[in-house]
C-alpha cells in the first residue's frame, strides 16, 4: 500500500514539473517576441545604417545589408547576375525584342500580361500583312521560326527592351532577361564606412563634442545643486522650509514652452545667445532633481548624522562622506535622467542657438541638419540618428541597476 502512495505522489510530483516548465517556456517565448517586436525598429535602424542608398530602397525591404558583387569586364566593375547557376554580367542595357502569342493566349485588357509562346529579337520574324481583330485591337500576324525549326503563325501581343547578359569568361555564351528582374548576386556586407561619412559631414565630431561637454557640465551642476538641496531640506530646520520646497517643487508644473520668451530675453540680456553657455547655466538646477534626493536622504537613519556631528563633521563634511557614498542609487538615476535629457534636447538648442555658426551646434541640431542634406539617402539619416542614439544607450545598459534601484527607492520612508 504504501509503494502505490509513494508511486502516486512520484506520479503527480513529475506532472507538477512538467506544467510547471511548459508554462516558463511559454512565458518565456511570449516575452521574447515581444522584447524582438520592442527592439525590431532599433535593430532596422542599426542595419540599414550599414547599408548603401540603393539598398535601403530594395523592394521588397530587406533587413541586413547587402552588397553586389562585382567582376571585371571590358575594363570596369560591372554586377554579376545569376541565371540557374551560372553568373553573368550585362553586355547590352536594352536589345529590341517581340513577344509572340497565339490568339486564345492574348490578355485584351492587358496585352503584356498574355501568356507568351515566344520571344525573339526585333526583325528575327517575318510580318505576313494580315491582322486579328481581338475585342478593340488589331495584332499583327507573323510567320515565326521555332526552336525545332519549323514556322508558326503567330501574334504579336507587345515589343519590348530585354538585357542582354553575357559570361565574362566566354561572351559567346549570352541570354536575354528583363534587367530590372534578374536575379543580381549579392552578399552581406556592413557599409561602416556611412559612419566616417556622417561623422564629418556637417561637423558632426564637432557637434557631438560640443554635447558632449554641454551634457556632462549639465549632468554634475544638476547632482551637485541636488545633493545641495536635498541634504538641506532633509536634514536642516529654518523657517518656511516646507513653503519654500513646496514652491520650489511646484515649478515643476510650469510648462518649458511658458519660459521660452522670458529666458531666451535672459540670454540676449546677458549676451549669452548663440553661446553653449546659454545651453549649461540655465539647467544646472533642477527641482525634480533636489525632490529626488530629500526623498532617499530621508531614508538615511538619523543615527549617522548625530555620530558624524559628535566626531567634528561639518554639514558639509557629513553630506559628502556620509551621505554621498550611501546615496549612489539616486545619484546614478538623477545623472541618467540629466545625462538623456541634457544629450536630447531640442527645442531649447533649436531656439537659442540655431542661427550661430555651425561649430556651436549639438548633435540633435546637426542631425536635423543632416536630414535635409541627405534627403536622397536615409542610410545617412539613419546613421546620424545611431551615432546620436548610441552614446545614452550604452550609459543606460552600463547604469540600468542603479536606475531601478534608485527608483524603487525613491519615496520609501
Amino acid at each position: 500500500m504504501a509503494a502505490v502512495v509513494s508511486e502516486d505522489t512520484n506520479y503527480s510530483e513529475r506532472n507538477y514539473l512538467i506544467r510547471l516548465w511548459a508554462a516558463r517556456i511559454v512565458v518565456y517565448i511570449l516575452l521574447i517576441v515581444v522584447a524582438l517586436f520592442m527592439l525590431f525598429p532599433f535593430i532596422y535602424m542599426i542595419t540599414t545604417s550599414l547599408k548603401t542608398a540603393n539598398d535601403v530602397f530594395h523592394s521588397p525591404p530587406r533587413l541586413f545589408p547587402y552588397t553586389a558583387v562585382t567582376v571585371p569586364y571590358n575594363g570596369e566593375e560591372v554586377p554579376v547576375y545569376n541565371f540557374d547557376g551560372r553568373q553573368m554580367v550585362i553586355a547590352e542595357q536594352s536589345v529590341r525584342f517581340e513577344f509572340f502569342t497565339t490568339p486564345d493566349l492574348i490578355n485584351m485588357n492587358e496585352p503584356r500580361q498574355s501568356q507568351i509562346t515566344i520571344q525573339l529579337p526585333a526583325e528575327t520574324a517575318i510580318a505576313t500583312g494580315e491582322s486579328v481583330t481581338i475585342g478593340e485591337d488589331d495584332y499583327d500576324v507573323y510567320d515565326v521560326p521555332m526552336p525545332d525549326g519549323s514556322t508558326q503563325q503567330l501574334l504579336r501581343a507587345y515589343s519590348g527592351g530585354l538585357g542582354r547578359f553575357v559570361d565574362p569568361n566566354d561572351p559567346s555564351i549570352e541570354m536575354f532577361a528583363n534587367v530590372r528582374t534578374a536575379e543580381q548576386v549579392e552578399v552581406i556586407d556592413f557599409n561602416w564606412e556611412n559612419y566616417r561619412a556622417v561623422v564629418t559631414l556637417n561637423n558632426l565630431n564637432r557637434s557631438l563634442i560640443n554635447t558632449s561637454v554641454v551634457t556632462v557640465l549639465v549632468t554634475l551642476g544638476q547632482v551637485s545643486t541636488s545633493l545641495l538641496g536635498g541634504y538641506a531640506f532633509s536634514r536642516m530646520n529654518f523657517r518656511g522650509k516646507d513653503a519654500v520646497f513646496l514652491v520650489y517643487l511646484g515649478t515643476i508644473m510650469i510648462p518649458f514652452v511658458v519660459l521660452i520668451i522670458p529666458l531666451y530675453q535672459l540670454m540676449v540680456i546677458i549676451g549669452w545667445q548663440d553661446r553653449l553657455a546659454s545651453l549649461i547655466i540655465p539647467w544646472i538646477f533642477t527641482a525634480y532633481g533636489t525632490f529626488l534626493m530629500r526623498q532617499f536622504f530621508i531614508t538615511i537613519p538619523k543615527d549617522l548624522e548625530e555620530a558624524a556631528f559628535l566626531d567634528g563633521l561639518s554639514r558639509f563634511g557629513i553630506l559628502w562622506r556620509i551621505f554621498v557614498p550611501l546615496s549612489g542609487a539616486a545619484i546614478a538615476t538623477q545623472a541618467i535622467i540629466t545625462f538623456l535629457y541634457g544629450w536630447n534636447s531640442f527645442i531649447w538648442p533649436l531656439i537659442i542657438i540655431g542661427d550661430s555658426p555651425i561649430e556651436n551646434h549639438v548633435v540633435t541640431l546637426s542631425l536635423n541638419t543632416l536630414k535635409n542634406a541627405a534627403a536622397s539617402e536615409p542610410n545617412l539619416v539613419l546613421t546620424g540618428a545611431a551615432v546620436v542614439i548610441l552614446p545614452p544607450l550604452i550609459l543606460f545598459i552600463l547604469a540600468q541597476r542603479y536606475f531601478v534601484e534608485g527608483i524603487a527607492n525613491t519615496g520609501m520612508k
